[in-house]
């Protein structure tokens, strides 16, 4: 389920819903990594039981095979993108697309199987399953990890796409981490939403309490946000 003839994305929507409901997506004053004050805050994190991470895993594996991205397997960088990888796994072959899926350790095991990486063999078009790109460093270490396994770092599945501007030794940039992924590194992005979306649902919401964090989220995305 895409975006409507009047440019609603109905599944980015329930996806706000839902993050709100879990208490995932919260509003009021949080300083981001980049130090600035948001209005708003995403922390996949709270998505921290198995009915929570079962719906998640639902509409990442829907964007995914709405996007018509190709894949021939998942990576999960550690730790976060381990759980929804597994999850979103789970989820796409109970859609009826059964893919393979592998994840890293931080740090390399030297007894046992061994390495980095843990579950099936890194081959063909990989696609990372993860929350947020926030700088970029969790991609670029997993296209090392992929690349140097012989596979193609392929595409990114996000849950949220903040559609801010990326920070350079201290100082604002013209893209955000996302682009830079984009168009430096080359691989797909696959977002359930993104902050345009957001605002959409905040000004839905015009009438009760969340509505009033319309105006403070539009405010920071009319100074620090991208296309």
């Amino acid at each position: 389920m895409g975006a409507s003839s009047t440019g609603r994305d109905e599944l980015a929507q329930e996806f706000v819903q839902f993050s709100v409901e879990a208490g995932v997506l919260r509003f009021g004053e949080f300083k981001t990594k980049a130090g600035r004050l948001s209005p708003y805050f995403f922390n996949a994190g709270l998505f921290d039981d198995g009915a929570k991470l079962g719906r998640l895993a639902q509409f990442y594996a829907r964007r995914i095979l709405a996007s018509g991205i190709e894949f021939d397997m998942l990576f999960g960088p550690a730790y976060k993108g381990i759980a929804l990888a597994a999850a979103v796994a789970i989820e796409l072959a109970r859609l009826g697309r059964n893919v393979p899926y592998a994840y890293n350790r931080k740090e390399a095991k030297d007894h046992g199987e061994g390495g980095m990486l843990v579950g099936a063999p890194l081959a063909g078009k990989v696609m990372i399953i993860d929350d947020v790109i926030s700088a970029g460093t969790a991609v670029r270490e997993s296209i090392a990890l992929i690349a140097q396994a012989g596979a193609r770092p392929h595409a990114v599945a996000i849950a949220l796409d903040r559609q801010e501007k990326a920070t350079e030794g201290g100082h604002d940039v013209d893209h955000s981490a996302v682009q830079y992924v984009q168009r430096h590194l080359g691989l797909e992005i696959c977002a359930i939403a993104r902050l345009a979306d957001l605002l959409q649902y905040l000004e839905n919401h015009s009438g009760d309490a969340l509505g009033d964090y319309h105006r403070q989220v539009l405010a920071y995305r009319q100074r620090y946000g991208v296309d």
